[in-house]
């Protein structure tokens, strides 16, 4: 099972596991060795731990670039981070502006170093060229406050200590305390001031903490340095990098010319001037300062006066400045001798006694003549035995006046470098050609000197080395160890060019362009003769999103934001060359889409017009509402019951609510109610108006009941009471038969009535009618039919078809 999972998973499937044949090999020959206690799987959990751990580090890499992709292109998380890092500046300041009352003008210096620690890539270790980082340990330099990695700025110190003390160049090696310079300002160190251990900005804290709501690298508590130069106060803001601000305390001072009563002021800017006239007397003597009230010495007078030379021969204007000046004649004055005059040039003081009297020597020095100071020294006649220019020989010529010739003996000189010797005159030097060979202090070239002593000079050829900036090469002479940091600057530029950041040469690769606050000035690349207010950005502009306001068809305006450029997924099918190549992410083009249709809502009234309904623009047209048409039919009694639907007005005055051609014909029987007593139906299909008169035949019985007549149904059921009597009766004598056994002597039994039995329910009051729903009708009781004892049959003209009476059926 242990195998079977390990077979299963990622790791080893890359690395097969071993086989315990290849863990127990051994060589031919050789002595057998003791079976390895060393599991089956150790080599596939080992191989399969070492993926997992790649694994994790590339997906912490790919997390950490994907995050700081999305943090560098989202403008909501710069704006948070603008505004955090203003809490901060203005939580140090605050001790610092309370004290000026809110001025921070004199914080603009500290204040961009501070905007460098915040600001990535902004500091930048100048010895190995990168970026340095809140958790890292650092240096600041106090001559420059430039910022380093400590463990580079101690190897630096330790690789200049080395090389200031060579042993190929100091004798002393190791024995003098040489300083150490600072790679950029050049600000020079004890050794023993070599840091070794990581401070903040003031130096109260070792090893300080990270605090996202501090100063990289700041302590967070009060700096307390003394300011420079110094006045007594301590620097108040929070622990910070770059200069010390100027002391903000308030003193009482009186100006320079001490005339002025005392003011208070700024402690930075105690020194000051009360602008009047100085007063104080010049170096001439003669006249006071009139400068305004100044600081230091007063300046040489600048006013012009007669004045003698030293001499005092010639009186000339000159500055008050420089009373004193020697004319240009000659002194002339008779010496003590009387002899001779004073060659000097206008002086002061006595000129001093004849330079010919008292006791002289000869040239060569060897014999002295007391004679007058009109005579000259005669030579002595001797040897002049003086040191000639090659230090070794001496004049051979008698005491003679002027410089001795060159030594020309011939001598046995050895050369310079010691390795060849040749007989030649004194005072030629002799250098061989040999060249020397020795290896220079920069431990690169050789000498190559003529004749060289052994001192060989400092290489003279330029070093000449890439710097680590990758742009300039090292213009110092050939050295050994690393060479120094660029000391050049660059200017990182946003894209307008406005807003400038220097950077050290070589970050403007890595280093973030800064942050420009002027609006984009590109044209628009859209339609609109605008673009939207946005900052100035590096790469293409934002899709614009103003509203289109393209004209359509219709006439409205787009209101949809713009879409000149929109980006829209390829669509093409791309063919794989086989299994191997894997799908690439789907592909964007740019292109100008179409303005979508117009969704302007517009009042529409349906086919039927029985609403208004609102439809948008792009399909606003007549329209069905799935309701009945409703229009009145041509039979005037019926509605259309066709769904709503065009109908077309044959003329203009014609009523909207009649109906059209397009609506249905009426093809209904006529429903309108029948004349009293016609059973027939209208000939006629449904129709306007009233139904025509019903012709038709009506066969009845007559009141005997023996004969059929055939009367139109017009006639029956528009006659009276009376004329239905006669129209019913066949003029024949009745039938029938009295109580008595007698035909009765009338024609008609209903003749000897009062009247004919009135057809409808109204007329059936006072009989023992009963309907179907055994409700009691009432009927009058007939007195013939009575004294008969016979039922008459009751015609009904409504929908009652049958009726019981005393039992007995009526048939209608």
């Amino acid at each position: 099972a242990a195998g079977g999972a390990s077979r299963g998973s990622v790791g080893a499937s890359r690395v097969p596991s071993p086989t315990p044949g290849a863990l127990c090999a051994q060589r031919p020959g050789a002595e057998p060795r003791r079976p390895l206690s060393v599991p089956f799987e150790w080599c596939e959990l080992s191989s399969q731990k070492k993926f997992d751990e790649i694994k994790k580090a590339n997906q912490a890499a790919a997390r950490k670039l994907a995050e700081e992709q999305f943090s560098s292109s989202s403008e909501d998380d710069d704006e948070d981070a603008e505004i955090k890092q203003g809490k901060i500046l203005a939580k140090t300041f605050t001790i610092y502006t309370n004290q000026t009352d809110g001025d921070a003008s004199e914080l603009e210096r500290t204040r961009q170093y501070m905007n460098e620690a915040f600001q990535s890539g902004a500091m930048t270790c100048l010895i190995c060229i990168a970026s340095v980082k809140r958790n890292q340990a650092v240096w600041s330099c106090c001559g420059c406050f430039c910022i380093f990695h400590l463990v580079c700025i101690q190897k630096w110190a330790k690789d200049s200590l080395f090389l200031v003390s060579s042993p190929l160049t100091d004798d002393d090696f190791g024995k003098k305390d040489y300083p150490w310079p600072c790679p950029k300002c050049r600000f020079e160190y004890k050794r023993s001031e070599t840091p070794n251990k990581y401070y903040c900005y003031c130096g109260k804290v070792e090893n300080p903490t990270v605090d996202p709501w501090l100063v990289p690298h700041s302590c967070g508590q009060i700096c307390e340095k003394e300011f420079k130069p110094p006045c007594g106060h301590k620097c108040l803001l929070l622990c910070h990098p770059g200069p010390c601000p100027p002391c903000p305390k308030m003193v009482t001072t009186s100006c320079h010319c001490r005339k002025a009563k005392p003011v208070p002021r700024r402690c930075s800017a105690k020194e000051w001037s009360c602008r009047l006239p100085c007063g104080r007397m010049l170096l001439c003597g003669q006249h006071t300062c009139e400068n305004p009230c100044h600081s230091g010495d007063c300046q040489p007078c600048p006013r012009v006066s007669k004045q003698r030379c030293i001499c005092g021969r010639q009186t000339a204007e000159r500055l008050c400045a420089s009373p004193q000046w020697q004319c240009e004649q000659v002194c002339g004055k008779a010496l003590p001798c009387g002899n001779h005059t004073c060659e000097q040039v206008c002086h002061a003081g006595p000129c001093g006694d004849c330079p010919r009297s008292g006791k002289r020597s000869c040239p060569c020095g060897k014999s002295k003549f007391t004679l007058p100071c009109t005579e000259d020294v005669p030579t002595c006649g001797d040897s002049c035995d003086k040191v000639l220019e090659c230090g070794i020989h001496k004049c051979l010529q008698r005491c003679h006046r002027g410089p001795c010739e060159i030594c020309r003996q011939e001598v046995e000189k050895q050369c310079r470098c010691g390795k060849h010797t040749k007989r030649m005159p004194c005072h030629k030097p002799y250098l061989c050609e040999t060249k020397c060979t020795k290896i220079r202090d920069c431990q690169k070239h050789q000498c190559r000197r003529k004749c060289c002593p052994g001192n060989c000079p400092p290489c003279d050829q330029v070093c000449g080395r890439t710097l680590g900036c990758r742009n300039h090469k090292c213009p110092s002479g050939c050295h050994r160890g690393s060479c120094n940091p660029c000391p050049e600057t660059v200017d990182v530029k946003c894209n307008c060019g406005k807003t400038v950041i220097k950077v050290p040469c070589g970050r403007e690769r890595t280093i973030k362009p800064p942050k420009c606050k002027q609006l984009c000035s590109r044209p628009p690349t859209c339609h609109h003769p605008t673009q939207e207010k946005h900052y100035c950005h590096f790469g293409r502009c934002p899709p614009c999103r103003q509203s289109c306001q393209k004209t359509l068809t219709c006439g409205h305006l787009c209101p949809v934001s713009c879409h000149d450029e929109a980006l829209v997924k390829q669509t093409g099918i791309h063919q794989f060359a086989g299994p191997w190549e894997q799908p690439s992410e789907p592909a964007f083009i740019q292109t100008v889409l179409p303005c979508p249709p117009c969704e302007v809502p517009i009042p529409v009234e349906c086919f039927g017009q029985h609403e208004v309904s609102p439809l948008p623009c792009h399909s606003a047209g007549p329209y069905s509402c799935k309701r009945f048409c409703g229009r009145l039919l041509s039979c005037q009694n019926h509605t259309c019951m066709k769904e709503c639907h065009h109908v077309t007005k044959i003329n203009s005055n014609a009523d909207g609510k009649k109906a059209g051609p397009e609506c249905l014909q009426c093809e209904e029987e006529c429903t309108k109610p029948r004349p009293l007593g016609c059973p027939h139906r209208c000939v006629l299909p449904c129709h306007p108006g009233d139904c025509p008169s019903c012709l038709q035949m009506l066969k009845i019985k007559c009141h005997c009941k023996l004969s059929a007549l055939y009367i139109e149904c017009l006639k029956l059921t528009s006659a009276d009471v009376k004329e239905k009597d006669l129209l019913t009766s066949c003029k024949n004598q009745c039938p029938k038969q009295v109580s008595s056994g007698h035909q009765s002597p009338h024609l008609i039994l209903d003749q000897a009535a009062q009247g004919p039995i009135q057809l409808g329910l109204e007329h059936l009051q006072g009989w023992g009618i009963h309907n179907l729903s055994g409700q009691p009708v009432l009927v009058p009781h007939h007195s013939l039919c009575k004294e008969l004892k016979i039922l008459p049959k009751v015609y009904l003209q409504d929908n009652i078809s049958e009726y019981f009476i005393h039992g007995l059926t009526v048939e209608a």
